[in-house]
């Protein structure tokens, strides 16, 4: 049997031989961990390398995603499907192993991490996730969900700010099965952090309301131990464990330097370093008594197996509770989903009332709130004014772990990556709201959403200069364009009741991408539709007055707020002798993935005189008006006045932008 020592070694050489190999990477982590690692992977952390998605297993998340080949090592010698060729294709293409762990490219990768805080944030996320789902669905002699959350952190993930927003938050909220890992090697890429980083970490997590054990020695398998354990028992607190590491240990010459941080040791000190850990196998060879007392196979099968007898005798007892625990798991939505929404927008077209599209959006959220329990709302301190919550919404606390709406507090980042935890955890649709402007603060997190395929919804209200008086700080801009930029993020801002409806329908029916939801402070007017254009909503974009048979001389097109303007307009153009064809683009994500025939029909490629009407930065729209075409949008930023006053002094109003299309036509 190998000795402790010899299996976290099989780690480090693991990690510098991959760094090395690939030429770039970061041994230094993988190296000063791998102690930490060993004594958790192979006595504490429940999981099956047979099945990752298995429900209860623990989360593991390597929040100094920098370190990835920490977690490739782990994975590949606990039996998961990452093979030594998947290690030796390190930092490759297409490889199983890139340079920062990704969700959904590594079987038993929880999240994606790397940029820095955010694993943090999303472990978070997952352990409000297990307690919430555990909350719903456990009852008395049977907990079927019952499991921790794990998550190693550097230096580097407690200076971002975020860590402050999500575990402050994760102290009141008291998630007891919350245990993070700091690995306090006092090593950043700029050197020794005491130039910089100097707060006295453990009181600061002391007065979130966390559990700390401080000062325990990250190369000694029994004090780490120790500390594992009573983590465990805390049940009120999160607890963080504070190890004190070397940076690279093993290495006789990078050791405890920031040479060992992100770059590879170099072959001549690969060999010192075998030397010194008395490692005799050649690069990528891990003897066959280490390779079988690393591996969980056998044990993973074993512990799902108890665990899926207790989860039968559950399905006996609760058989509809059982349905829809497993329905919410595997994102299947209720039966009757689309033809309630469906029926839903029906109704608001016949009641043609004139609503903010952030009431539309509360008003659909109601009903939604009956057909779709798996949702878990919230908001960044601005439940009033976003709207998110409903007439029946529970409120998440310790005390009310079943709670579906959380008060995020004013922490938008931390609510952003806190609801991607969840959403990757699984069982909840996640959604939050806070005003588009400060969408910059939660901004990497969105990226994040986007690029995991999660589907994760963001209610961003007060959506132009129809904010009003509180000016340009708080009006937004470019932050639409910067959205809509974003890959795999569809982008809606509805102009009235019904195509909120429509973008709420699509949210909740994209399992495998994130939306934004774009919404007024103000009173949008009910536009009018036949059943043939009602359908076409959903498609993104649609020819709200006019028909595909007449061809115009003029298209006007528009989203939110400005869609009423344009008709508008039209109607007066039309008068004029113009035919002027109105779109409305709710989604242009969506736009962009229908046929070039349905395209094509609603923007002709005859017609040149295009106009677009949007309160934003006007330059995404140039790809769709073309150099023929024009733009009416904001090319500063805004003022602090009344909204009607803004939109007269900003020219977005029926006389300026008519002025606009007559010069178009000229």
């Amino acid at each position: 049997m190998s000795s402790r020592s010899e299996r976290a070694n099989a780690i480090r050489v693991l990690s510098m031989d991959a760094v090395q190999r690939a030429k770039s990477g970061h041994p230094g982590a993988p190296m000063g961990m791998a102690d930490i690692a060993e004594v958790l992977w192979n006595d504490f952390l429940v999981h099956n390398p047979n099945n990752p998605n298995w429900l209860n297993r623990d989360r593991f998340v390597l929040s100094n995603g920098h370190g990835s080949m920490l977690i490739y090592a782990l994975l590949h010698l606990s039996g998961y499907e990452v093979s030594i060729e998947d290690i030796k294709n390190f930092r490759q293409l297409h490889a199983k192993t890139p340079g920062h762990p990704e969700y959904g490219y590594t079987p038993g990768v929880e999240t994606t991490t790397g940029p820095l805080g955010q694993g943090l944030a999303n472990a978070v996320g997952f352990a409000l996730a297990e307690r919430t789902l555990a909350a719903q669905f456990n009852r008395q002699a049977h907990q079927i969900i019952d499991h921790f959350t794990y998550a190693f952190v550097g230096d580097g993930c407690l200076m971002e700010g975020i860590s402050h927003e999500v575990c402050s938050l994760a102290g009141t909220l008291e998630l007891g099965k919350l245990i993070v890992f700091y690995d306090d090697n006092g090593i950043s890429i700029d050197g020794e952090v005491e130039g910089w980083f100097t707060d006295n970490t453990p009181q600061r997590f002391e007065s979130y309301g966390w559990q700390v054990i401080a000062d325990v020695d990250g190369h000694n398998p029994e004090a780490i131990t120790q500390a594992i354990k009573a983590a465990q028992s805390e049940t009120k607190k999160p607890t963080l464990i504070c190890c004190k590491t070397i940076i690279g240990k093993g290495s006789p010459n990078k050791a405890g330097q920031e040479s060992s941080h992100g770059a590879p040791l170099g072959e001549d000190e690969i060999e010192l370093t075998r030397q010194q850990l008395g490692w005799q196998a050649e690069a990528f060879d891990i003897p066959e008594t280490i390779r079988t007392d690393w591996n969980a196979q056998t044990q993973g099968v074993e512990r799902e197996d108890a665990w899926n007898e207790k989860f039968t005798a559950y399905e006996d007892a609760f058989p509809e509770l059982a349905q829809e625990l497993k329905r919410r798991i595997n994102k299947a939505l209720p039966e009757n989903f689309i033809e309630e929404l469906d029926n839903l927008a029906a109704s608001y077209q016949a009641e043609a009332t004139s609503v903010a599209s952030r009431k539309a959006s509360q008003q659909v959220i109601e009903k939604l709130s009956a057909l779709c329990p798996e949702l878990f709302a919230g908001s960044a301190d601005l439940t009033g004014s976003n709207l998110t919550n409903w007439q029946n919404c529970s409120l998440q606390s310790a005390e009310n772990p079943q709670g579906n709406y959380l008060s995020y507090g004013v922490r938008e980042f931390g609510m952003a990556a806190i609801m991607n935890g969840m959403a990757l955890y699984g069982g909840f649709i996640p959604f939050g709201g806070t005003f588009l402007v400060f969408m910059e603060y939660a901004r990497n997190a969105v990226r994040m959403a986007a690029l995991m395929k999660q589907r994760v919804i963001h209610v961003f209200t007060h959506d132009s200069i129809g904010l009003g008086e509180d000016g340009p700080t708080h009006q937004p801009i470019e932050q639409i364009n910067n959205l809509r930029m974003t890959p795999n993020l569809n982008v809606w801002r509805p102009c009235d009741r019904v195509e909120t409806v429509v973008a709420w329908k699509s949210a909740i029916a994209t399992s495998d991408s994130p939306s934004a939801l774009i919404l007024s402070r103000q009173s949008l007017p009910h536009q009018q539709r036949d059943e043939k254009v009602l359908v076409n909503v959903q498609k993104g974009a649609y020819i709200l007055k006019g028909s595909e048979e007449n061809t115009p001389d003029m298209i006007l097109v528009a989203t939110g707020s400005e869609v009423g303007l344009a008709i508008n307009v039209a109607e007066k153009l039309d008068a004029e002798g113009i035919n002027t064809r109105v779109v409305s683009a709710p989604c242009l994500d969506i736009f962009e993935q229908q046929d070039a025939s349905y395209k094509n029909s609603v923007f002709p490629s005859q017609v040149t005189k295009r106009l677009a009407i949007e309160a934003g930065n006007p330059d995404y729209w140039y790809k769709y008006v073309g150099l023929d075409g024009d733009v009416i949008g904001m090319s500063t930023f805004g003022e602090s006045a009344p909204a009607a006053a803004l939109f007269q002094h900003f020219g977005f109003t029926v006389d300026a932008i008519l002025e606009r299309a007559r010069q178009l036509m000229a």
